[in-house]
């Protein structure tokens, strides 16, 4: 499937079931380039609006481009964030143009080489790129035992593609110094039809037919398991992957 098409029947629990980023997660992005009210940020393959929302919070004026129409339908209007159909690979926007490029748990759909050369080609010289993560804590028992259901029922590799998306974006040679990798703790409450939601927003995992059912049953008899007060607790690393371009945009 294309991947700009997997969210299409998704967009509704995506909202319901994704997780936030802590704030010092966003911290980190707009560290060094001033005042945020003026800085311009593009962020890339924004989805519902989870992050821009997150960084428009700041005072900057977000660039949302989400190529995926019924997401960006179920993002909450902003006055500061303008949305887009643009891609990663094929932006839009003009050489130069903003000074923040972000993607929140987005960059493992993009092609990496192509997108790399974008985001190099529309960040002002001495502006930023990140990637952003929300990882599983697996050293926490519940949060290990949704990664063991995750793993048994995944209908393609794509958390190892993450994976491989962040060493991409490490290991490119356009940033000036290197990239800078820093992690957050983080968590998620969910009650049961939040767990279930955050199941049936992830693209990976089946969400209809025999497959659907067992998984969902199974994520039930989960949430009994370890639900305190009606309540589970999802524990996260946010990992943030950040590179600078030179002051000669190099």
């Amino acid at each position: 499937m294309n991947p700009t098409q997997r969210f299409a029947e998704r967009a509704g629990d995506y909202v319901v079931g994704r997780p936030s980023y802590p704030p010092a997660a966003i911290d980190v992005l707009f560290e060094g380039l001033g005042d945020p009210a003026r800085v311009c940020v593009a962020d890339l393959g924004a989805g519902t609006g989870i992050s821009s929302r997150l960084l428009a919070a700041r005072g900057a004026h977000v660039l949302a481009l989400e190529p995926n129409p019924a997401m960006r339908s179920a993002a909450e209007p902003d006055e500061r964030i303008t949305w887009d159909p643009g891609t990663a690979e094929a932006t839009g926007i003009d050489e130069a143009g903003v000074d923040l490029v972000t993607a929140f748990q987005a960059f493992h759909w993009f092609d990496f080489a192509t997108a790399l050369r974008e985001i190099v080609r529309i960040l002002r010289p001495g502006g930023r790129a990140a990637v952003v993560y929300n990882e599983r804590d697996e050293a926490d028992p519940f949060t290990a035992a949704y990664g063991d259901l995750v793993r048994r029922y995944q209908t393609d590799p794509t958390e190892r593609r993450r994976r491989d998306a962040v060493d991409a974006f490490t290991a490119f040679g356009g940033w000036h110094g290197g990239a800078q990798r820093t992690e957050f703790r983080n968590e998620q409450v969910l009650d049961l039809d939040g767990l279930l939601a955050r199941a049936r927003s992830t693209s990976y995992l089946p969400k209809t037919g025999a497959a659907g059912r067992e998984l969902h049953d199974e994520i039930r008899v989960l949430f009994e398991r370890y639900q305190v007060h009606g309540r589970v607790t999802m524990r996260m690393r946010t990992i943030v992957v950040a590179g600078n371009v030179g002051a000669d945009g190099g």
